[in-house]
């Protein structure tokens, strides 16, 4: 069970920070940030507690419903399931002191996620 939580928490946080290095990283803008903020604010307690199971069901559904065609998410679902991920990195942190450098770099690449990319992301499936 270790292993397998370590590879889960290894995918989690490598594959992201490799689309850190190879993507540009674009500012948003101060209403996203200030949306992010807020989300952050009131979920934050609550992402904090949240066990594994908890995390992956957040996770899973936000990959499913960003890649499934007939659903475009509205700014404030997205920064919501993006501002969560990110928040359970500050969890990861705690849990493993040794990882906290990665958990850090996640969580800036969860929170550096784009709205408006996705918009880009979601017309190039319809072609």
């Amino acid at each position: 069970m270790l292993r397998l939580l370590r590879l889960f928490i290894f995918i989690i946080l490598i594959f992201p920070i490799n689309n850190i290095v190879c993507a540009q990283n674009k500012k948003l803008s101060l209403d996203d940030k200030i949306l992010q903020d807020s989300i952050y604010k009131s979920n934050k307690k609550k992402i904090l507690n949240f066990s594994m199971k908890d995390f992956d069901a957040l996770f899973f559904e936000y990959f499913n419903r960003k890649n499934d065609r007939n659903i475009i998410l509205t700014k404030t679902e997205f920064y919501n399931y993006t501002v969560q991920i990110a928040t359970f990195s500050d969890r990861l942190a705690k849990l493993y002191p040794d990882q906290k450098t990665i958990a850090a770099q996640n969580k800036e690449k969860w929170l550096s996620e784009s709205y408006e990319d996705y918009l880009e992301y979601k017309a190039s499936q319809k072609k």
